[in-house]
């Protein structure tokens, strides 16, 4: 009679046998380039039919802003209270939603006339905001994405995200692309896409000498700021503080 192998040795072996999740590398293929307002501490950037939005950060300093992408000037905007430090927004039906770092609340403002239109209370840190079109989608530096509904803010689910078994932790500024959750890490010059389904990163992004060094000064801080323009299928990308926005493509790492 054959003995049986034990159940936790025949899983050992079915992992071991898995091919491992091959994770996509790219880099950065700058397609235009434009003005970025370099008081801008760019927390949340998006488009909402065609228009560009951005919230920027640091008491004291935070705003929520309509941008001219051409030249980088708000055509108009909003200052939040000093106490408020602003952090990433996305839009959904008309409505902009802007998380606030240590304040506990999350914002929401009518897209058209920025009026207040409400807030709800977060439990967490806020950092990164963006939107499938049905959910918020949620980071507050750790390795967690939280799915949250915008009626209430009620947390859906989340998710761990992980590259090569190992938590990814400081994801800040989102944008969902494609099906796809793309965030950055903070301090780093990297974004990664994520599997909204498992967590798992199926691509990086090499972002390394995106903004030239003649162009930083000692006040240019980290790459921040990723929006999506469904409109044309195009992807813009800049930096707290930095004087440049950049269209960009991806090409594929060799």
């Amino acid at each position: 009679m054959k003995k049986l192998l034990p159940a936790i040795l025949i899983a050992v072996l079915v992992l071991s046998c898995a091919p491992a999740n091959k994770i996509a590398r790219y880099r950065l293929d700058v397609l235009e380039e434009y003005p970025h307002d370099t008081l801008a501490y760019t927390q949340g950037l998006f488009f909402s039919e065609g228009r560009l939005f951005e919230t920027t950060g640091q008491y004291g300093e935070s705003t929520l802003r309509e941008v001219n992408l051409y030249n980088g000037i708000p055509s108009r905007q909003i200052c939040m209270q000093k106490e408020i430090f602003g952090e990433g927004s996305c839009e959904i039906e008309g409505k902009i939603y802007m998380l606030t770092w240590l304040e506990g609340i999350c914002l929401v403002y009518d897209r058209d006339t920025f009026s207040p239109a409400g807030q709800f209370p977060n439990r967490r840190q806020g950092w990164g905001l963006t939107t499938d079109g049905s959910q918020l989608i949620m980071t507050d530096g750790s390795a967690q994405v939280y799915f949250v509904r915008p009626s209430d803010f009620s947390i859906i689910r989340s998710i761990t995200v992980r590259r090569g078994g190992k938590s990814v932790n400081l994801l800040n500024e989102l944008e969902y692309i494609d099906d796809r959750i793309w965030a950055n890490i903070y301090t780093k010059d990297e974004i990664i896409i994520i599997d909204p389904a498992t967590g798992n990163v199926e691509a990086e992004i090499d972002c390394k000498g995106l903004l030239p060094k003649e162009l930083r000064t000692g006040r240019t801080d980290v790459l921040n700021g990723i929006a999506y323009n469904p409109a044309d299928g195009s992807i813009y990308i800049t930096g707290k503080y930095w004087p440049r926005m950049y269209k960009i493509a991806l090409k594929e790492k060799r």
